[in-house]
């Protein structure tokens, strides 16, 4: 397997297939932050003890396999142009922040279900996904990877708080559960405006696409815990799934709400979406993710037919930055950039009929 592996294909094999309310809930993923005892931590670590955790993760994980998590494939960071980077950030493999760190790698499962950052904000950051609502699924996974890693590693531990971590807020379990969603009537109704900080009430936090710090493309929002310390594993995913089944609740009341009362003005919206993407010359980022959403709306109701989901979720980060450079083997300019997101929708969407 070679690193073009991972960069030539928009779309993670996993993310093909269905889970449970997938029409709302695009992905489940679970990340656990672990750490080696007696290392520093990489916020403070120096480079050469750094590299020690790197070189150890090489030599014992490299192109290994467990359950159905096979050839493990590991990209040290500083190998990669930025572009490479882009790209895996894009795909949610890696973190945005991950390649600033010294000595920072990834080791990616085949099926890009598994990735495991190394020397991040921890010395490792174990994520799973799962397609659709699996936290349950997710966290058995995660635990049993996370068991097969730690037959190998004496992890940082202790008695009292449990696993220690770079960031407080992850001492404990070192878990974060997450769920991606795609709520674009909560949106339309100016209802999830209302809701976000009810839901920061219940210790979770709701974030864009690519986490902290990111914006919500495509009406797609990030739902995941706070606060680790104090809490077992199954009592973070029961009150993460008490709010992401409320959430698909409603978003599905305010799809039947606007189906009924926006009528034909709905339908406007979304063939309107649909025309842009078939033949717009210049597209800007934000309006592809707004009309891809709109159009996945339009799916997911039955007003348009014979398109896959797929397709939108592939154009969803194929038209990121970084993968539009890698496929126009160049750097581009923003205004390039507009231009080639708008030729590659249109060859995508031909490629349907």
């Amino acid at each position: 397997m070679t690193l073009e592996h991972f960069l030539n294909e928009a779309i993670s094999p996993w993310m093909r297939e269905e889970g449970a309310d997938s029409d709302i809930v695009l992905s489940s993923r679970i990340r656990l932050a672990r750490n080696f005892a007696n290392v520093t931590y990489p916020i403070l670590g120096k480079e050469e003890e750094l590299k020690k955790v790197h070189d150890f993760m090489k030599q014992t994980y490299n192109e290994s396999s467990f359950q159905d998590y096979t050839d493990f494939y590991f990209l040290s960071t500083k190998d990669l142009s930025e572009i490479e980077n882009q790209i895996l950030i894009e795909k949610h493999l890696i973190s945005p922040s991950l390649a600033r760190y010294p000595q920072s790698a990834a080791l990616i499962s085949k099926n890009e279900q598994v990735s495991i950052m190394i020397n991040e904000e921890d010395h490792l950051r174990i994520q799973l996904y799962l397609p659709g609502y699996q936290l349950t699924d997710g966290l058995k996974q995660a635990s049993e990877l996370d068991d097969w890693i730690e037959e190998r590693i004496d992890y940082a531990f202790d008695e009292n708080f449990g696993y220690l971590t770079s960031c407080p807020t992850n001492v404990g379990t070192g878990m974060r559960a997450s769920v991606m969603m795609h709520l674009p009537a909560l949106v339309i109704t100016k209802q999830m405006s209302r809701m976000i900080p009810a839901i920061n009430q219940f210790g979770l936090v709701v974030r864009g696409i690519y986490g902290e710090g990111s914006e919500s493309l495509g009406n797609i929002f990030q739902i995941s815990n706070q606060i680790t310390l104090g809490k077992s594993e199954k009592d973070i995913i029961f009150d993460l799934a008490s709010v992401v089944k409320q959430l698909i609740e409603q978003e599905r009341l305010a799809r039947s709400y606007i189906t009924e009362q926006l009528g034909v003005s709905l339908e406007d919206r979304i063939f309107r979406s649909y025309g842009t993407l078939k033949n717009a010359r210049i597209i800007e980022s934000k309006e592809a993710a707004k009309c891809i959403s709109n159009v996945r709306l339009g799916i997911d109701l039955g007003i348009i037919e014979n398109i896959s989901k797929n397709i939108l979720n592939e154009l969803m980060i194929l038209t990121q930055p970084g993968f539009l450079q890698y496929y126009a083997n160049k750097r581009l300019t923003p205004r390039e950039r507009d231009v080639f997101r708008a030729s590659l929708i249109r060859e995508r969407l031909e490629l349907e009929k």
